[in-house]
């Protein structure tokens, strides 16, 4: 009877020591079967739970096949055999002490550090202080005095990968320099090769390839002909004809027919073989400015156009890099899923083995599986989005058929924002080129309202004449004539043509002009929208840190009071979806800081840095 009360004041440390010395009771289903693919990384696993151990070898007597396992657990009762041998239980007890300590790690990768966000969170507040006194950020804080060499460079807050992808770009990444070519067989569009691309190649093969940036620069260059085809009007114009004939009247026939009534021996009409040439030269002297007009629209058209590219690759660098990020977000959802399959497995196996211990019920183990289920569900999920997320970005890039890609940059911060809201808005209204095409359409319907007007004015032109004659049968030499002479015109009367037409041009100078409004209005409000949002990431991430690292804790104290039976399954499998979802907070915290970074860049355009 003691013996029995000794054991049962003994039985929850010798359940750890049941978990740790005999975990192939608790072997789960082979997750192992989804494909396995390499996603950059921006923390390094330490440490994993359980630890890595040859399951097979160790326990070949006990469970040959895991799977039936896991769907027939119930109808195994398996327990430990008891024995009354106190040295032998307080062995166990000794050694579930020891292991239960060094395998309780979780499987998620390890956090940022929170010091670091503090300090870049802290660098961040003292760039947006004002610099009214000396011109030097936050001069009363003492933490602020280093930030201005800190700031020459993006700030990395993340460790780099140990395992960091150094591949060299491919050299096949540009697309088939004929647009009409498609494949025609299955082979030709199977993906081959996987090339990791950081995110500046990204933008670098988007610079090169995009169709849309093409488009845009094959206009520039049709808008700058146009620009040519209007600067001819400056030089004078000469124009040379020419023509050989062979002739005969019908008058002559007419008579030549007459005279062979009377003669029939008399000739038939005679035909003239005769060269005539004219050249002419025409400048204009005065057009009443409509050349200097016509010409003024050409150049703002230009300048149009080049605003128009440089908007559009604004445009596309915020679509790639925001696909980008979407990319990491994938590889990252792919990392998280892969580590909560592994803690649910865990979870289970903890389940099973306390089951068969005696000290666990069948209730914990079925939600064990259910929790496992769903993050196998989860896993496959996420490996989709992530195929969906490398196919959406190599189309954006127009990459050949059989180039696959991932994303080479471990996830981290962007960087960080140097200036303070309000110079960050006059700088957006200095270089966005949305403006700049507002004006420079004003000035298109300006040129347009003086070209109507032009049209009512004098036109004076320089016209001079140079003609030659000869006709071969006629025994004459060649003649020749010139004339030289000013021609001017003048439209009197149009029906009111053209002041209608000035009048078009000049409403629409006023629709320029209130659509420069509007988009001043919206570039203010993109700017502080994208500004506030980076700014409450920023902040997310440091708060991120701190919950994942309590949800570590949190798990890890959960699975110790499980496997020493005073907790309970439902406290692990909550733990578990805290900390999957602390680390999807973490990963989202940081990406929607990047996201939030690239569009104040492109709200504020990058010729404001280039300066």
């Amino acid at each position: 009877m003691k013996g029995q009360q000794l054991f049962h004041s003994f039985l929850p440390s010798v359940t750890v020591a049941v978990l740790t010395t005999q975990s192939a009771w608790a072997n789960t289903s082979q997750v192992e079967k989804v494909k396995r693919i390499y996603v950059p990384d921006f923390a390094s696993t330490t440490n994993t739970y359980p630890p890595v151990v040859n399951d097979k070898q160790q326990n070949n007597h006990l469970v040959s096949n895991s799977s039936a396992l896991l769907t027939g657990v119930g109808s195994h009762n398996l327990k430990p055999q008891s024995t009354n041998d106190d040295v032998t239980k307080f062995t166990l007890l000794n050694n579930a002490k020891v292991k239960a300590e060094s395998n309780t790690k979780t499987v998620l990768p390890m956090a940022l550090t929170n010091s670091k966000v503090v300090k870049a969170t802290e660098l961040h507040k003292c760039l947006q202080l004002d610099k009214k006194q000396q011109g030097t950020p936050a001069a009363n804080s003492k933490s602020c005095a280093k930030t201005t060499t800190l700031t020459q460079k993006l700030v990395q807050i993340d460790e780099p990968l140990e395992s960091e992808n150094n591949n060299p770009p491919a050299t096949n990444l540009h697309p088939n320099p004929n647009p009409l070519l498609f494949p025609s067989q299955a082979d030709e569009v199977k993906l081959r090769e996987n090339q990791p691309l950081t995110l500046e190649q990204v933008l670098d093969l988007a610079k090169k390839n995009n169709n849309d940036l093409q488009v845009s620069i094959l206009e520039l260059e049709r808008s700058r002909s146009v620009l040519k085809e209007a600067q001819a009007a400056l030089l004078p114009t000469l124009d040379v004809n020419g023509r050989i004939s062979n002739s005969r009247s019908s008058a002559n026939t007419l008579t030549a027919k007459q005279a062979q009534q009377i003669d029939p021996t008399a000739d038939d009409a005679e035909s003239n073989t005769a060269f005539d040439t004219q050249a002419q030269l025409r400048y204009d002297l005065y057009t009443s400015g409509l050349r200097t007009a016509t010409i003024t629209e050409a150049e703002e058209r230009v300048r149009l156009q080049e605003l128009e590219v440089e908007r559009q690759f604004e445009e596309i660098r915020l679509s790639i890099a925001t696909d980008y990020y979407n990319l990491q977000q994938a590889d990252e959802n792919v990392r998280i899923s892969r580590s909560a399959v592994e803690n649910s497995e865990a979870s289970l196996r903890d389940a099973v083995a306390l089951e068969r211990a005696g000290v666990g019920t069948r209730f914990d183990v079925l939600r064990s599986q259910v929790n496992l289920a769903n993050a196998q569900q989860d896993l496959t999920n996420a490996l989709s989005q992530q195929v969906i997320s490398r196919r959406r970005l190599a189309v954006s890039l127009n990459l050949p058929h059989s180039i696959n890609i991932s994303a080479a940059d471990p996830v981290q911060l962007a960087g960080l924002w140097e200036r303070n809201l309000e110079d960050s808005i006059i700088l957006a209204y200095q270089n966005r080129p949305e403006l700049q095409q507002q004006l420079a359409q004003r000035n298109i319907s300006e040129q347009q309202r003086r070209q109507a007007l032009a049209s009512l004015g004098p036109q004076i032109s320089l016209v001079a004449s140079y003609d030659l004659l000869d006709v071969f049968n006629d025994q004459i030499n060649a003649s020749d004539g010139y004339s030289v002479g000013v021609q001017a015109s003048i439209n009197l009367f149009d029906g009111g043509a053209a002041r209608a037409r000035a009048a078009q041009a000049k409403k629409n100078m006023a629709i320029a002009e209130t659509q420069f409004t509007e988009q001043r209005n919206q570039i203010r409000f993109q700017v502080e929208q994208a500004y506030s949002t980076q700014l409450s990431n920023l902040e997310n991430v440091q708060t991120a840190n701190v919950a994942l690292e309590q949800a570590k804790e949190s798990l890890r104290l959960a699975r110790l009071r499980f496997q020493a039976g005073v907790g309970t399954q439902t406290d692990v499998i909550n733990a578990e979806n805290e900390l999957t979802r602390s680390e999807g907070n973490r990963v989202r915290a940081i990406l929607d800081y990047n996201r939030a970074l690239i569009e104040l860049q492109r709200f504020v355009t990058l010729r404001a840095f280039e300066n």
